[in-house]
């Protein structure tokens, strides 16, 4: 098999988010398979008593991870609200807005604007008195 000699330093570029935008669903999977297979590699360099500059890059494969999770889902949150906008239908729960309870709970501006026939009626007949004189 192509196993990496766990002594020689693995050469992985700074994964940027915008760069990783770009790349299809099987590419994203690909390059979270080979930066956790790096990550597991630095692990073991640690246990080992690796070089000091193995273990500061733990941190940085720990963050490419993160960035390429993050990209994977918000793409993929994306297409699901493309799919549901099509669709029409109620969204799901965790694609709806979130804001807070309370705002969720408020009256719609068209309730609070709604008037009972009794109230249409006193405005109607009682409008507000004009004045010719203003201060």
């Amino acid at each position: 098999a192509d196993l990496m000699r766990l002594d020689e330093p693995t050469k992985m570029p700074k994964v940027k988010a915008h760069e990783i935008r770009t790349k299809s669903k099987p590419e994203l999977q690909k390059q979270l398979e080979d930066l956790k297979t790096e990550l597991g590699q630095l692990r073991v360099a640690k246990v080992t008593g690796g070089a000091a500059s193995k273990l500061s890059k733990i941190k940085e494969v720990r963050k490419a991870i993160a960035r390429v999770l993050t990209v994977m889902n918000q793409t993929q949150k994306s297409e699901l609200r493309k799919f549901y906008k099509e669709k029409g239908a109620l969204l799901p729960l965790d694609l709806r807005v979130k804001k807070t309870r309370a705002i969720r709970r408020r009256l719609t501006d068209a309730q609070l604007t709604r008037k009972t026939p009794k109230q249409f009626k006193k405005d109607s007949q009682f409008p507000m008195r004009k004045y010719a004189i203003r201060q």
